[in-house]
């Protein structure tokens, strides 16, 4: 098949690991006789730079005319620097918001998987990860407080900001049919987070759930509040298959699972549009504090890639060669500096991805 991939590097350590990202697609082109073409646009702090906006329209009309997006990283260090002194609207992370709004990714697929083979990684103790967790949050992209209404007036307190918190049925609809469809393909169990006990918004969240379940009989549907949700992430994350919840709720919780997997370096993520088009981006940040020293893990922006195949492209086979390259590259022992035990030797970014390619054409 032929596809076109638009390249967002992003910010510092992004063009490191979306470069290894590109050698994989590369070397899957090649073995299954594939052609992948990139046009890559500036985003983040490096399209400030360039254009004065985060997200200029160039990089928009990239990613509108390809089949899918691989994003690197966006932003800076998160004080101290001239980023951090811009106008909310102009900020790096300003430009993923608008670029969410405008191609329509409105579901965020995140997997949170504990690979056993990176165990004493994980902050939590054996008894509670056992030999290993295998979980995804979904998360609604395009809606919630981070695109309602918000505002400053001046008060008799002084200055008073408001965020506003608005989802409609549509909105919640179609995410939680993501949410049931996904569990469908994996153990049928569908926990729905939100906080109905306090927010009119997640009562409505509540209900319009429990009418989409009518449609999903064999999925096992519970509901928890989200602060609940937090503390059993810690307490007990081996109870959740698949989670879904709204645009804030959602950002925290994802972290969360995140976490207790060992390191962010592992983590790919999806955000999905009506179609078959998506974005694909690793978990972690721009980590200006590594940039330049080739250390960054392209692990979860290459599972990224596997992600891209199938679900923007339908290559289930392909994308499962790459998840079994990585998995054979943490069995044989390969580590980045993020994910290394004591005693054991780190590799670079580089080395990682030559060695996902060589394991991929072996």
């Amino acid at each position: 098949m032929k596809a076109k991939i638009a390249l967002l590097p992003g910010d510092y350590i992004g063009p490191e690991v979306v470069k290894e990202a590109v050698k994989v697609l590369d070397a899957v082109a090649k073995k299954y006789s594939h052609e992948f073409s990139y046009e890559e646009a500036p985003v983040g702090c490096t399209a400030i730079e360039s254009h004065e906006d985060p997200m200029p329209e160039i990089t928009l009309e990239v990613c509108k005319r390809a089949d899918a997006v691989l994003l690197g990283a966006v932003g800076g260090p998160v004080s101290g620097s001239k980023w951090t002194e811009l106008p909310g609207h102009m900020r790096p992370e300003a430009g993923l918001l608008r670029l969410r709004a405008e191609l329509g990714l409105y579901a965020n697929l995140r997997p949170a998987i504990l690979f056993s083979e990176l165990r004493d990684a994980c902050p939590l103790a054996e008894n509670v990860v056992g030999d290993g967790l295998d979980m995804i949050v979904i998360r609604e992209l395009t809606g919630g407080m981070y695109f309602g209404p918000r505002g400053r007036k001046d008060t008799e307190n002084g200055e008073a900001a408001w965020d506003t918190l608005i989802y409609d049925e549509v909105e919640i609809e179609r995410i939680a049919r993501v949410g049931f469809k996904t569990a469908m393909m994996r153990n049928k169990k569908l926990t729905n987070v939100d906080k109905a006990n306090v927010l009119e918004s997640s009562r409505l969240w509540r209900s319009v759930v429990d009418r989409v379940a009518n449609d999903y009989p064999e999925v096992e549907l519970e509901h928890m509040y989200v602060d609940n949700t937090a503390m059993q992430l810690a307490l007990n994350p081996r109870q959740f298959d698949v989670l879904v919840t709204g645009n804030m709720f959602g950002d925290i919780l994802s972290d969360i699972a995140g976490a207790v997997t060992g390191s962010i370096g592992m983590l790919p993520s999806a955000s999905l549009a009506k179609g078959t088009f998506g974005l694909y981006e690793p978990v972690h940040g721009s980590a200006p504090d590594i940039a330049g020293k080739g250390i960054a893990n392209p692990l979860a922006t290459i599972l990224s890639a596997a992600m891209m195949l199938k679900f923007s492209f339908g290559l289930e086979e392909e994308a499962d060669d790459i998840e079994k390259a990585v998995q054979r590259a943490l069995t044989d022992g390969l580590r980045t500096g993020d994910i290394v035990a004591e005693g054991e030797t780190s590799i670079g970014t580089v080395e990682m991805g030559d060695a996902i390619v060589k394991y991929i054409l072996s």
